[in-house]
């Protein structure tokens, strides 16, 4: 992963890290403590059952449809337009996942996001709106995300439920339209080095990513309320 370059490497007189070496390093607490939590820990040691990883998946869909139904909108801003990618959108792959999941075409009339989720999603929403630096700090913290560790829940569904390989279940973490993954995050990181904001807008971006991995691990708790290991 990227880090600050060392003075060898860099002549000028500014030896301040990149940014998105930055905001990885000030979130990394939250981020470690969203992958560490007991539901997921249990999803990817394949101790719980299929409606669990169902539960989940529904959940996502709720968050990704607040992060993109604002694309178009964000798409003309300069903050947040570079990052609104066609290659990353992930609503057409999950709804597929979830007629497969559910069995039927009609499970939007069965799902409910938690309230962890609502509220993840209603904040995903109120940034899109009124904060384009905002909604980059959401923007980075999932789609990321999906593309690094969302390849292990991706391994572990496959092997444990015998989904496909890359097929319906799982195709929400299947970046077709992207060849090189890690070049692909190279090019995003150099994107939130050349976000064009001052220190300032910097540092709420960054605590705003905190935010985020804060409301991801909340629903996370809530998860794991409902599908809790028998004793």
């Amino acid at each position: 992963m990227p880090s600050a370059a060392s003075p060898s490497q860099d002549t000028s007189t500014d030896h301040s890290p990149a940014f998105s070496a930055l905001i990885r390093t000030a979130s990394q607490e939250q981020h470690t403590e969203a992958e560490n939590s007991s539901f997921m820990s249990e999803m990817l040691g394949g101790r719980l059952g299929l409606e669990a990883y169902t539960r989940y998946t529904e959940q996502l869909w709720f968050v990704y449809g607040a992060l993109e139904g604002a694309a178009d909108d964000l798409a003309p801003d300069p903050v947040a337009g570079p990052f609104v990618r066609g290659e990353l959108l992930r609503l057409p792959a999950l709804e597929k996942d979830l007629t497969h999941l559910h069995g039927s075409a009609d499970w939007r009339e069965h799902v409910a996001p938690l309230p962890a989720t609502a509220a993840y999603a209603a904040r995903v929403a109120e940034v899109a709106r009124s904060w384009p630096g905002g909604y980059v700090a959401h923007h980075y913290t999932r789609y990321l995300g999906d593309l690094s560790g969302g390849q292990i829940i991706r391994g572990t569904a496959e092997k444990t439920w015998g989904f496909a390989r890359k097929g319906d279940g799982v195709r929400f973490y299947v970046f077709d339209a992207i060849g090189n993954p890690a070049a692909f995050k190279r090019e995003y990181r150099a994107l939130l080095d050349a976000l064009p904001c001052d220190d300032l807008e910097k540092r709420r971006i960054v605590e705003e990513c905190r935010h985020a991995f804060a409301l991801n691990t909340a629903v996370f708790q809530e998860l794991g309320a409902h599908f809790r290991l028998s004793a």
